[in-house]
């Protein structure tokens, strides 16, 4: 097969933490072609959420030993999206999972210029969040203290 016709898929996200839904997303998006994962930069993580769980590097190499995927890359995502990387990967799909709509995803106007076909639902159609992600550093909560209990000597 030619580099030509070689069937890529662009997922994209934050992945702080990678969880199960990326995981699903990912592995649905690998039955279609060779997957291209788009990792928010750290700097959109605390444009959006106010911190982040895991740094660029530690979320690439997480990423980067899932089956399937063909390559893990950055993106310059200062204004919010990953156009830039649709623009410089050129993938045969863009696959979204989650909450992800038409309605809510800026990248859309873009694939359909440059012919880009859209994927949706990838991995399930529910946003998946986990528990270690509070929605803001704040919200953290230091765990009781327990007296230690002494214990007989039998």
């Amino acid at each position: 097969m030619s580099e030509e016709e070689k069937v890529t898929v662009m997922v994209s996200g934050g992945f702080d933490p990678v969880h199960v839904g990326h995981i699903r997303m990912i592995r649905e998006a690998a039955q279609v072609g060779d997957v291209i994962v788009i990792a928010n930069s750290d700097e959109w993580l605390y444009r959006n959420k106010g911190f982040n769980f895991m740094d660029f590097s530690s979320r690439y190499e997480i990423l980067d030993s899932i089956k399937g995927v063909l390559l893990v890359d950055s993106v310059n995502d200062s204004d919010d999206t990953v156009c830039e990387a649709i623009r410089r990967h050129k993938p045969t799909y863009f696959a979204n999972g989650g909450d992800r709509r038409k309605e809510n995803t800026p990248e859309v106007l873009l694939c359909k210029k440059l012919g880009v076909k859209l994927l949706w639902g990838m991995g399930g159609d529910e946003k998946i969040t986990s528990p270690l992600q509070p929605k803001k550093a704040r919200d953290f909560e230091a765990p009781p203290v327990r007296a230690k209990q002494k214990h007989s000597g039998r």
